[in-house]
């Protein structure tokens, strides 16, 4: 069986502001003023990852009076982790499989 990984998400994730932003929501949810704050990110640079992040079903969007709140979906960080499960799991049981050279 060939375990697959979600590569897209991977991408997504890989940039270091993304990641820090799902690191500060994984903890609260927070409006894009708070993490610019968090961040010292720029407002244009902050709404282009955030916007890269909904694209991706990273984030979900909550409006509130003015200003629009951010919230991680954990089944997705969730889902990403249980791939990367298998995959281990794959790699300990084939520990001792070793294809013979030509």
């Amino acid at each position: 069986m060939m375990t697959s990984v979600d590569t897209d998400l991977i991408r997504v994730l890989a940039d270091p502001l993304r990641l820090q932003i799902v690191t500060l929501l994984a903890r609260e949810t927070l409006c894009a003023t708070h993490l610019i704050e968090e961040t010292g990110a720029k407002q244009t640079n902050l709404s282009n990852h955030l916007k890269v992040l909904r694209k991706a079903g990273v984030v979900d969007t909550e409006p509130c009076g003015r200003f629009t709140y951010y919230k991680l979906k954990p089944e997705v960080i969730a889902s990403l982790a249980a791939q990367f499960a298998e995959l281990a799991e794959s790699a300990r049981n084939a520990a001792d499989n070793k294809r013979a050279c030509p």
